[in-house]
């Protein structure tokens, strides 16, 4: 058995770490929705999480730490998923954003560019930009 099969790769862990983020934020009111689990199961997918990965994720995700990726934009990458599944019900409340802040910092954002990120990212994912924001949005693809 080698060490990679002990351990797994740098990349699986640290897709394990931004799961087991998904899962908290998914569970932060209570339990997991059937739209949470559709948005859990195709992240698990995409961050190639086994069944067996899954469950114990889902049972105790305080187990698998948050592991940062290096570039920028995947950080971003990463706290876009997370607004996906807090947005998997079209709310978002108070421990949500708590929850959020301390994912971003842990991602490596600075205190003042994850509040930033956070205001602006529930702007978008609610709806509430302007139609120049929109226009601008749609032309910069």
């Amino acid at each position: 058995m080698s060490f990679l099969d002990l351990f797994g790769s740098g990349e699986h862990l640290r897709n394990l770490g931004h799961f087991a983020a998904i899962v908290n934020l998914a569970a932060i009111d209570g339990e997991i929705n059937e739209h949470e689990e559709i948005q859990l199961e195709r992240f698990a997918r995409k961050l190639d999480i086994s069944e067996e990965e899954y469950s114990r994720v889902l049972k105790n995700p305080s187990e698998f730490p948050i592991q940062p990726p290096n570039g920028n934009e995947k950080r971003l990458e990463r706290l876009h998923d997370l607004f996906k599944i807090i947005f998997s019900d079209h709310e978002i409340d108070e421990e949500e954003v708590y929850l959020l802040k301390k994912y971003a910092i842990g991602l490596g954002f600075s205190t003042s560019t994850s509040d930033e990120i956070i205001k602006r990212s529930i702007q978008i994912f609610s709806g509430q930009i302007s139609f120049e924001e929109y226009k601008y949005l749609l032309d910069n693809k």
